[in-house]
């Protein structure tokens, strides 16, 4: 511990399993296993395809490929941490260490977030204009609003772990997951947290919370222009486009705005559903998007069995 007048700020954390199945947990690293090489080589290959494949250079494809980037991210952030723990009983993580891997996994959730609200402009674009699609949604477009989503991300969270740098902290030092999760480090501390917690709800608000409202907005919007199609056959060829989009908002938001709520309001949740949530919300999403996209979009599809077939040649 370091220790100056009345202020204590420990050295290490010590981060948790699966509360109760220490003893399974070399057999419990197989599924997250699994899970994390399906997000690994999904993703990397959502990111091969498009690249390689010129008809897919298009505004839906590009925001595909961010959403692909981000999901390795955040599998790269939690994997060394989460099977250091099953694998080794790797517990101890550095104070600066944590802080780096608590900012980093929520800038990239907050891109994520921002990702799929630009996936549902592109998508109500495309279906109620869709011949001013490609002039509206350039290619130069697309990297601008790449780059203010990154940065958005960057400059809204960077005020985070100087906020939990200036607290005084507990003996306590175990945290809640195998990751570092903004409630989770405040949670400990001994000093007044209303900054952080006030902040941090600001920041969610304004930033996830709205990129929600929006995509629902979209939708709404989407909604009202197939309705007004002239057949049933075209409004379900439009609504057909926008299903993956949809399950990603949805694998995606919904543990998210769970694990929210448990961190700030369940404080008589049981621990497993706690860690359970968490892992929901950090693991299935960049493991399920990659299947989503490659069931549902057959151009993707189609370059993937191409690509296949000329391996087996």
């Amino acid at each position: 511990w370091e220790f100056n007048g009345s202020f204590y700020q420990p050295s290490a954390f010590l981060m948790m399993g699966i509360p109760g199945l220490e003893a399974l947990h070399h057999w419990i690293s197989i599924p997250f296993c699994a899970l994390y090489l399906i997000a690994l080589l999904g993703n990397c290959m959502i990111l091969l395809i498009i690249k390689k494949t010129q008809s897919l250079h298009e505004p839906m494809y590009y925001f595909l490929s961010m959403l692909a980037v981000t999901d390795l991210g955040l599998v790269l952030c939690t994997l060394p941490t989460t099977l250091g723990i099953f694998w080794f009983n790797m517990r101890r993580i550095g104070f600066d260490a944590c802080l780096t891997q608590m900012y980093f996994i929520h800038i990239l959730s907050f891109i994520e977030s921002s990702v799929l609200l630009a996936m549902a402009f592109d998508r109500f674009i495309a279906i109620s204009r869709p011949l001013r699609h490609p002039s509206i949604l350039t290619k130069r477009t697309v990297m601008k609003i790449g780059l203010v989503i990154v940065l958005r991300g960057m400059v809204s969270l960077l005020p985070i772990p100087f906020l939990l740098k200036r607290l005084t902290y507990c003996r306590k030092t175990e945290l809640s997951h195998s990751f570092c999760f903004h409630p989770d480090i405040m949670n400990l501390a001994c000093a007044d947290i209303k900054v952080n917690v006030f902040y941090g709800m600001i920041i969610l608000l304004s930033t996830v919370g709205m990129d929600f409202i929006f995509i629902l907005l979209s939708y709404i919007l989407i909604i009202k222009t197939v309705i007004g199609l002239a057949t049933k056959e075209e409004c379900l060829k439009a609504l057909n486009t926008c299903v993956s989009h949809i399950c990603a908002v949805l694998v995606f938001f919904i543990p998210m705005i769970g694990l929210s709520m448990i961190h700030r309001f369940g404080k008589n949740v049981p621990p497993l559903v706690n860690t359970l949530v968490a892992y929901t919300y950090l693991i299935i999403p960049p493991a399920l998007n990659p299947i989503i996209y490659s069931i549902k979009s057959s151009h993707i599809r189609e370059a993937l069995l191409r690509a296949l077939r000329r391996k087996s040649e």
